[in-house]
């Protein structure tokens, strides 16, 4: 399997430091575990690597014993402790180990964010660094493989999506296979553990409906029907898919003016792959009637992992007024609006929405396509 060079493999130096937890979150079988373990390998001569899956490590990391905790791990420079979403309290065990071994540098990684922030959120305050993972990126595909052989893949990546796996799988066929496998057995794997929801029918049920609604308004009543379950049941599975990294949501940019939609969100799913797998359709993108929600989603998560990865600090929505002009993103940073519109269909027209630039005749506007999407990935 190729080694994928990774953003985070630059940055850990920065993270990982004396007296400081970092806390690693994103989605499953992204790369979290095999980068933590080839840091911590490289970098420290005593180390210890965990994870929450061992009964004696949750043991020890969840008794809030002092003595136990400190004894356990003497001697050691770094550790490592994956799957820590998995440990009672792992927060007050971290937060003991770095009080009492200010010299210690502790990784820990965990793909349910919202259990591992509840957990850690109060007792390691000021005391760790966060990095967020997602699947592969552009710009590292493009490090590790070079641009042509990017460009030549594109329309794998629309529809495979880019986790590692995926791109390291010898053919179609098992590319599909280990998606599906994702989609069963892991996909839903912390929601159903964490949050002891029995029956996960209508959590598959609600992304399906999500899956053919990319770049459109939900509606959280039509939702709420079309399941059979109450409103706020469909906003706490909503909650708890994008806790866990599946599902991305967006908000509706206004400025109070009388045509702008306000009050309004869109969906987009992490990675493409498990959006397909959720609706079971591999279809090459030229057999797809969905190439644009596909084109879509791609961009728009690029962009995020552009954003992340690269410190560009913006609050993202999406815009649209009730006359149907709209734009796909709109990044708010220091300000200044930029707005972009993605087009799979790279033939077609695409200019700035009149009532956009007379609202904020400031603002940039860019239109992406398959011809220039490298503007917003690299």
């Amino acid at each position: 399997m190729d080694w994928i060079s990774r953003h985070i493999e630059k940055q850990l130096d920065d993270y990982v430091i004396p007296g400081k937890v970092c806390l690693i979150y994103g989605p499953r079988r992204v790369g979290k575990s095999s980068i933590s373990h080839k840091y911590v390998q490289a970098n420290f001569r005593n180390f210890f690597i965990g994870t929450g899956d061992d009964l004696q490590v949750r043991k020890i990391l969840s008794s809030e014993d002092l003595i136990q905790i400190t004894n356990s791990f003497r001697g050691y420079t770094g550790i490592f402790i994956d799957e820590a979403q998995r440990i009672p309290n792992i927060g007050w065990g971290l937060k003991l180990l770095v009080d009492h071994n200010p010299q210690l540098k502790i990784i820990a990684s965990g793909s349910s964010s919202f259990k591992l922030s509840n957990d850690t959120g109060e007792p390691l305050t000021g005391r760790c660094n966060t990095y967020t993972m997602f699947p592969v990126s552009i710009s590292e595909l493009v490090d590790t493989y070079g641009r042509m052989t990017v460009q030549l893949n594109l329309n794998n990546y629309l529809i495979y999506g880019t986790y590692p796996e995926t791109i390291n799988a010898l053919n179609y066929n098992s590319k599909q296979r280990y998606l599906i496998t994702l989609r069963n057995s892991y996909l839903f794997k912390d929601i159903l553990e964490l949050e002891n929801i029995k029956n996960h029918d209508k959590l598959s049920d609600l992304l399906q409906l999500i899956a053919f609604q990319i770049g459109k308004e939900v509606s959280l009543n039509e939702l709420s029907r079309s399941l059979g379950i109450a409103k706020q049941t469909v906003e706490h599975y909503l909650d708890l898919l994008e806790k866990s990294f599946i599902i991305v949501k967006v908000r509706a940019y206004s400025n109070n003016l009388r045509k702008e939609i306000s009050k309004s969100h869109r969906y987009y799913f992490y990675d493409n792959g498990v959006r397909n797998a959720i609706i079971n359709n591999f279809n090459p993108i030229d057999q797809r009637m969905d190439a644009g929600m596909l084109w879509e989603n791609f961009c728009f998560i690029e962009r995020l992992k552009k954003q992340h990865y690269h410190s560009i600090f913006s609050n993202n929505y999406f815009w649209r007024t009730y006359d149907r002009q709209e734009i796909d993103l709109v990044e708010d940073r220091n300000g200044i609006l930029y707005g972009y519109e993605f087009k799979w269909n790279s033939h077609k027209k695409c200019k700035a929405p009149n009532a956009f630039k007379e609202a904020y005749p400031n603002s940039e506007f860019k239109c992406i396509t398959p011809d220039n999407f490298w503007d917003i990935t690299l």
